[in-house]
């Protein structure tokens, strides 16, 4: 807790910022530091309260005062108070910044009443995919995306902007990644049911059971751990978690950014398994995959053509994924197997290899979108610097 005279100082440093401007307006660089630092910690609370919140939910009745869902609530309410001092005051943001900041807290503020009435009317729906929860990631889509631009822009050279920058994109990352938690706690479930056990308690399996109208059997598990098609999994990790790590690499402008990136979020995933499976929660494959794919991605881009690095890290970081997907599946299902005499628990989601082609193609026309976006922003800046030397006697 801080002391009055502490809350006292932190007041008297921020009143004199607090005074109407518009987007783009000068900002002293302590109150930069300070907005965008307070977006570390308000991204820090959502991504621990939503890892704990699909474990919670997979063990757990639906509580709409859940811990998970109080934690995350915290992170959302900084996230707002940041909306509003800079749509008020215009520090720390430009235009473009700040209306993906808006969009994104407005489409976050509706999607909650939306999702408790969908849970009202529809009961369980424990789905990650359902329309109110993808309004959920949408609004975080488009915040972290205005995030990340204005500090992109307007953070000063050196290595706190690469490394927060950084961070960001695992935070995005996060947020993109997090809807195949499904399907990543879905596959243990059912391998803790082949195995004669569960790691739902039997209120939860029952009125899931109840809202099928079936018995609570194999059939129903699956149903309840895995609703959606196998190729939706690897399908979705590539075309959208890997596009990620491509704008990465590419605003970042560092070999390893993507690795580092993948590495963050992979490693934060390992931090929290223990934390979560020795306190009672069930556990979760861990996509170690992503990793894998980040550095194939990072070799790419030692081709110095863009559309041809495009073409040729496409096919790489594809089937890299897709095996590294499927040996994971293997390697890590044996190694549980050699340990507790069970069966594929800590394997990973069905990789579904028909789907790579697919898979593919999705990623090829992100990345040479990406590409292109690059190359016209570098073209922009080549001009500008031309006419601003013209200009300089």
């Amino acid at each position: 807790m801080k002391s009055p005279a502490s809350l006292k100082r932190a007041a008297e440093w921020a009143l004199p910022y607090w005074t109407r401007g518009q987007a783009g307006r000068e900002t002293p660089q302590d109150l930069f530091r300070v907005l965008y630092f307070g977006w570390l910690v308000a991204f820090t609370l959502k991504l621990l309260g939503s890892a704990w919140d699909v474990s919670w939910h997979f063990k757990w009745l639906r509580d709409d005062l859940a811990p998970p869902h109080l934690l995350n609530s915290a992170g959302t309410a900084i996230a707002v108070a940041l909306t509003v001092i800079h749509g008020y005051t215009g520090y720390g943001v430009d235009k473009a910044a700040l209306r993906l900041i808006q969009w994104g807290t407005g489409i976050f503020l509706v999607a909650v009443p939306l999702d408790l009435i969908n849970h009202r009317v529809n009961g369980l729906d424990i789905t990650s995919w359902s329309p109110s929860h993808i309004m959920l990631y949408l609004g975080t889509f488009f915040m972290i995306a205005g995030v990340l631009r204005g500090w992109f822009v307007g953070a000063p050279p050196g290595r706190e902007r690469t490394v927060v920058l950084g961070a960001f994109f695992a935070f995005f990352l996060e947020n993109v990644h997090f809807p195949e938690q499904h399907q990543e706690y879905g596959i243990l479930s059912i391998g803790a049911w082949d195995n004669h056990a569960t790691y739902a308690e039997p209120i939860l399996l029952q009125f899931a059971a109840d809202q099928m109208g079936r018995p609570v059997d194999r059939g129903m598990m699956t149903a309840f751990s895995l609703p959606v098609p196998d190729f939706l999994y690897p399908v979705y990790a590539v075309v959208v978690g890997l596009s990620v790590l491509v704008v990465a690499r590419l605003l970042i402008g560092r070999f390893g950014a993507a690795t580092l990136v993948a590495g963050a979020y992979v490693g934060v995933r390992t931090l929290l398994w223990p934390l979560l499976t020795f306190t009672g929660f069930p556990p979760s494959a861990v996509p170690f995959f992503l990793v894998v794919a980040g550095l194939v991605v990072d070799l790419a881009f030692l081709v110095r053509m863009p559309y041809v690095r495009a073409v040729l890290g496409t096919v790489g970081v594809t089937a890299v994924a897709y095996g590294a997907l499927v040996a994971q599946s293997a390697i890590m299902g044996g190694v549980y197997s050699a340990i507790k005499g069970q069966k594929g628990l800590l394997g990973a989601p069905p990789p579904a290899t028909s789907s790579a082609v697919w898979a593919g193609l999705g990623l090829l026309v992100l990345w040479l979108a990406a590409e292109w976006l690059a190359d016209r922003r570098r073209g922009s800046q080549t001009i500008e610097a031309r006419v601003i030397a013209t200009a300089t006697p």
